[in-house]
Formats: structure tokens, sequence, C-alpha cells
């Protein structure tokens, strides 16, 4: 499959809703001792733990009672990924700032890109929800300018569902109590001649953070089979 690039745009934002008031997000508790596991590239790796299951299933009512838009694309013909998903975006840096000092800044305290230090999350929050049969086909992440001599250089996902449920309360979704158990929905990395690098599936709380711009690796979202899969997504920023 070709290579395609989402087009470039403003604080990292397309189609979506923001509210017109502050959500009442979920408190987030500091992760002193966040560990995290490499991919089979130096720069892509997944976090375990980073929201507790308390936190992930907060972030998913919140985002259900803000409501979600439906977000497509004109497709490879077009020069845009196929993209089928619901999506929000907020701008919020009181948020994108406690979630950065929870523990994302100890983990790129040592990281330097062209003599920069990451310096926190890109305020624009955006909450994407994949249904049944939704996927995000092959693509590649911009670096975004946001201003303030800061550029985002890292992509930074967390789901918020997956991973095989402990119980029957939590199979519960905030608008459906039959709601099933994630199936499907990996994030897939590829390297030169399509090869397979990494395969991550969801699991509630875990981040996943790759390096994107000019060396991000061509990935996608699978098509989810069952359940609903639920992700918080931002940016590393530099300056």
């Amino acid at each position: 499959m070709a290579e395609t690039r989402t087009r470039k745009r403003k604080m990292g934002e397309r189609r979506g809703v923001s509210p017109k008031t502050v959500p009442n997000w979920p408190a987030i508790k500091p992760k002193p001792n966040l560990q995290i596991t490499r991919l089979k590239a130096i720069d892509l790796f997944t976090v375990p733990n980073f929201f507790t299951s308390a936190e992930s299933k907060a972030f998913v009512k919140v985002a259900e009672s803000i409501g979600f838009v439906h977000q497509g694309s004109q497709g490879p013909a077009k020069g845009e990924a196929y993209r089928d998903n619901d999506r929000i975006s907020v701008n919020d840096p009181v948020l994108a700032d406690a979630i950065w000092e929870s523990g994302l800044n100890q983990l790129f305290s040592d990281v330097k890109i062209r003599g920069k230090v990451a310096v926190g999350l890109n305020p624009n929050i955006r909450f994407y929800r994949y249904k049944v049969g939704q996927r995000f086909g092959r693509h590649i992440d911009e670096s975004v300018d946001i201003g303030e001599g800061k550029r985002t250089h890292y992509t930074l996902l967390i789901y918020l569902s997956g991973g095989t449920p402990k119980g029957k309360n939590d199979l519960k979704s905030p608008k459906d109590s039959s709601f099933d158990p994630l199936v499907g929905g990996e994030t897939v990395f590829y390297g030169l001649r399509n090869v397979v690098v990494a395969e991550v599936t969801p699991t509630e709380g875990m981040a996943l953070l790759h390096i994107h711009g000019d060396k991000c690796m061509l990935h996608e979202a699978r098509n989810v089979t069952r359940g609903i899969k639920y992700i918080f997504r931002s940016d590393v920023t530099f300056a």
C-alpha cells in the first residue's frame, strides 16, 4: 500500500467538536515508577498502566458526555489515508500539563531532538472512538509547529479500552451495560518493504509513544471486530 500522509493542520486539528465549557476531567494521579517497553525501534515504546482503570473509564465517560463527531477522509486517491472513526477535539493546557507532570516528563528527561528538549504536551487534546468495522489506514503523523517556539515530535496515544476484562463490571460502558470486550484495533507499524515492525494490542491505560515527522514510521489502526476502542491522543512538544 502506498504511503499516505495526513494533511498538515494548525495545532494538529481536523474536524471535531470543542465543548463550550471546560469538561470535568478526572484527577490524574502521579505515576512515579513508570516503566517503558521498547518495541524493536528506539523511538517506539509503550508505558503500561499510564492511566489507572478508573482514570481510563472516567475519561471515556466524560468524552461520551461531550459527544463524538464522525471523521472520515477522501481516501488515498485524494492524498489522504483511509479514515473512519469518531472524534472530539479540545484545547486544554491545564489537562495537558497535568498529564505531562504525572510522569511523562520523567520519561523524556534525557530525550533531545536537534538540540531541543521535551517541554510538555500539545494542549490540543483529541479523543478517538472506533466502533466495529472502523479503522484508520496506513499513514504518517506530521510534526506540527504550535507556536511559542514549540514543535511536536512524538505522538502520544493512551488506550482507554482494551485488554482482557477481569470481571463483569469491567464490561460496562457509560451507555451500554452489555458492552463487549475490545477485539481488534491493533496499532501496527511498518518498516522497509512494508515489513511489520511492531503490532500493539490495545490495553486499557497503556500509553504508546512514537516519533513522528520525517522519522515517523508508516502505521495504521486495524479494524475493530468487537467492542469499542477509545483513544486519548496528544503530542509531546519540544523547544
